[in-house]
């Protein structure tokens, strides 16, 4: 049996500082490369796509070859986790992602208490697929949504721009709200342990719309959820490598950080470096922060940012990645630019 090789990744996500960063960049399988819309015609929907455990363990495979990329992530969704415990879901072409609202008792009672892990098997058998094609040096990131993002969802139907649909019934009906919660938490552990029983070597947990709470509901909608997520899973795998996503919580992230017990932090885009720095890494490895926009546009601002960021952050635990994740129509030659700088 031949020795894995340790990833970059997880050196990191253990405390270790590393000469050239690992990198890897959200939704690094999408739109901007002409093989992904290629297998995903082939595939006929987005859903079908994430459900086809040949076509998706593809799919997660084809940065790496075509970049190296330092990790790959599995490809699939946040919400296939309100579609396990039983909530309708659909995609719109050009609009996004569709489920029938759960606004209030009598529908929450429509939808299971534990998710229907049966229902996520292709995922894990793309994850095994994935696992057993990866080189050696290779890491492979599970994922789940954060229970306030995925809640924001499941409330509203769809995405919204400032979550109010979620934030008026937690403020109607907190104790509806929090069933809600409890449901994502129980699932999201289960998810999340399956993933790492199958082959990942880390997770990360969105929480996309962590930003838009004020302190007192991010702790408890943000916060609260994503340690009892962090716990269950060290409880199974007590060496599991988590890293948080609290887009946008920017000052609140130290109180997530000591409030959750991740392992590492991702960074939004327009977080104030020295902060970042001083605050943040201070305490545990960071990952970000380029702007989709600056790599889209290359060029002069781009060398500065790259530069500017592996400055920031280079000599001390850190990944290289995006702020949010890469644009359909960022040329692919930006992306070579940009592993090139990163790497020497």
């Amino acid at each position: 049996m031949t020795t894995r090789e340790t990833p970059a990744l997880i050196r990191v996500l253990g405390g270790e500082s590393l000469p050239t960063p690992p990198i890897w960049l959200m939704r690094q399988a999408g739109r901007y490369l002409p093989e992904y819309r290629e297998l995903r015609a082939k595939a006929g929907s987005f859903l079908s796509l994430c459900y086809n455990p040949e076509l998706a363990a593809d799919v997660t495979l084809q940065p790496i070859r075509r970049f190296g990329f330092d990790a790959a992530i599995l490809f699939s969704d946040i919400l296939v986790a309100p579609q396990a415990l039983g909530q309708k879901l659909w995609f719109v072409e050009g609009e996004g992602p569709r489920l029938e609202p759960v606004a209030d008792a009598a529908r929450l009672a429509e939808i299971d208490r534990d998710a229907d892990q049966s229902r996520l098997d292709p995922i894990l058998e793309t994850v095994r697929r994935v696992r057993a094609a990866l080189p050696s040096g290779t890491g492979f990131i599970g994922f789940c949504g954060a229970p306030w993002t995925v809640a924001t969802y499941m409330v509203a139907g769809r995405g919204t721009p400032d979550q109010g649909p979620a934030k008026e019934l937690f403020g109607r009906d907190p104790v509806l709200f929090q069933a809600i919660i409890d449901r994502l938490v129980t699932s999201s552990v289960a998810y999340l342990n399956a993933q790492i029983a199958a082959g990942v070597d880390a997770v990360q947990i969105f929480d996309s719309w962590a930003g838009s709470l004020g302190p007192d509901d991010f702790r408890r909608w943000c916060i609260a959820p994503t340690r009892r997520i962090v716990e269950g899973v060290r409880a199974v795998h007590p060496q599991a490598r988590i890293i948080g996503f609290p887009r946008g919580a920017g000052h609140l992230i130290p109180e997530y950080i000591e409030g959750t017990g991740v392992d590492a932090v991702g960074l939004e885009t327009d977080i104030d470096r020295g902060f970042a720095r001083e605050a943040i890494q201070s305490k545990v490895p960071v990952q970000g922060h380029l702007d989709p926009l600056v790599l889209r546009a290359g060029g002069p601002e781009l060398e500065r940012e790259v530069e500017a960021i592996l400055t920031a952050f280079g000599d001390r635990p850190f990944i290289f990645n995006l702020g949010h994740g890469i644009l359909p129509d960022t040329p692919i030659a930006h992306v070579e630019r940009l592993l090139k700088r990163v790497r020497g």
